[in-house]
């Protein structure tokens, strides 16, 4: 043991000396710039795991909020081992989203496990291969795979929800969005592996936001894939995982959510009771059924402004670019905390407060983006909004829910995670009478 200590102790001797000549020669490199305010910090791990727990203990809304009253919407910092410089509020979110010496750039721990895929290219790459996407994603496309989702949401819910006391409505929710886009993605063959793919796609989305040093059983290692993978299986991964955890995010808070609002429950009930009753008895939901339910929307619209998916975004300068009077570095990274807007209290009312209704009005310009915006649009986000609806359709028609622990809380890792993966007590719906059976001719 005193061993291992004197070890330690002459290794952290050994790196003094290069940290601090590091950070010399780093500050003597950057003293023409005007930077803006803050500070790198240490090299490589800067803030990482600052932000790291604020992420895990669901206090990283304070904690931007802390740095921006500190600093102001523009500072700097060390990030997962790069220089960063974040920024916070409406005009940064329109610069970040309309400037063209800003590229998106995730994670290397992301770029190494995904690949080479839409989530990870850039300039002439990543307009082939979105247009591609966006082809495979566009709303006449997205029509056609309505009937697919309402195949899939019904064979899910039996397996998984009927007949049944209790379930933990992440898990089961992950299973049900995975459900769906492998069928569509991969087809129907995948079926006998989706349920073995579910847990590895977990695996793979919690790798994400981690060092990308590969040692046994860290969160980096277990994602890492040995498979020798082309372009176009690495977009698979990359579209399976994106649509995945992101739309199961939603469905599992919407759960949360109307498990105690009873008033905006009943509203959503009613609007997909008035869609059913003009169908005839197993007719699966169409286009223009989703299309009808514009409340139910409005309600995963508000989720998605108190409990959004992806809270920001990586990007990487390609030239020296200044922003208000402070000048970023070519090659550091832009934190884009686009989200921040969406809990300010000077763009939405009341906004800790769950209110589907304030999307009635027009939202200002640059406050509210959960689909990210410009040409950086998430390119599934008609895909979501549609498979959303559908599993929302069946699930508050068929069943009531109440939440087995209500002082549970979440966390981001990286996507929000409930902490006990949200238990519920169910029970089936009894349907009103007119909407118990189906019209038949």
């Amino acid at each position: 043991m005193a061993y291992a200590i004197v070890v330690f102790g002459a290794l952290v001797a050994s790196l003094v000396p290069a940290i601090l000549l590091l950070l010399y020669r780093r500050n003597r490199y950057y003293s023409a710039y005007n930077l803006p305010p803050g500070s790198l910090g240490v090299p490589i791990i800067g803030r990482t795991f600052s932000l790291l727990r604020a992420f895990r203990s669901n206090t990283d809304d304070q904690w931007f909020r802390d740095r921006i009253k500190k600093y102001g919407p523009v500072s700097i910092m060390s990030l997962l081992g790069s220089p960063t410089v974040l920024l916070a509020g409406p005009a940064a979110n329109r610069f970040i989203f309309s400037n063209d010496g800003l590229i998106l750039t995730q994670t290397t721990a992301l770029r190494t496990l995904v690949g080479r895929s839409v989530l990870t290219l850039t300039g002439d790459e990543l307009k082939q291969v979105r247009g591609a996407l966006q082809g495979y994603l566009r709303p006449d496309m997205v029509r056609r795979y309505v009937r697919k989702m309402d195949d899939e949401v019904r064979r899910h819910i039996e397996l998984y929800w009927v007949g049944r006391d209790s379930i933990t409505v992440l898990p089961t929710v992950r299973r049900l969005t995975l459900g769906i886009i492998c069928s569509i993605v991969l087809g129907e063959e995948a079926a006998p592996v989706k349920e073995g793919l579910c847990t590895d796609f977990v695996t793979l989305g919690k790798s994400i936001l981690s060092f990308p040093v590969k040692i046994p059983l860290t969160r980096f290692s277990k994602g890492v894939h040995s498979l020798t993978l082309e372009d176009i299986v690495d977009n698979a991964m990359g579209l399976i995982v994106g649509a995945h955890e992101t739309s199961s995010v939603l469905i599992t808070f919407m759960i949360r959510y109307l498990a105690n609002e009873t008033e905006i429950l009943d509203k959503v009930t009613k609007e997909q009771d008035e869609i059913a009753i003009n169908k005839k008895l197993g007719d699966a939901l169409t286009w223009d059924d989703v299309a009808k339910m514009k409340y139910t929307w409005k309600v995963a619209m508000e989720t998605l402004r108190t409990v959004p998916p992806v809270f920001g975004s990586f990007r990487t300068t390609t030239k020296d670019i200044e922003y208000q009077g402070y000048h970023i570095p070519k090659g550091w990274k832009v934190f884009a905390a686009q989200s921040v807007t969406h809990m300010d209290s000077h763009f939405f009312h009341e906004p800790s407060k769950f209110d589907p209704s304030r999307f009635e009005k027009l939202i200002p310009p640059y406050c509210y983006m959960p689909f990210g915006g410009g040409s950086r649009m998430c390119p599934g986000n008609e895909f979501s909004r549609v498979e959303t609806m559908v599993a929302m359709h069946y699930l508050v028609r068929q069943f009531r829910w109440k939440m087995t622990c209500e002082q549970e809380t979440y966390m981001r890792d990286p996507k929000p995670t409930p902490d006990l993966g949200l238990p519920v007590k169910l029970k089936s719906r009894l349907l009103p009478k007119d909407c118990s059976t189906f019209h038949s001719d």
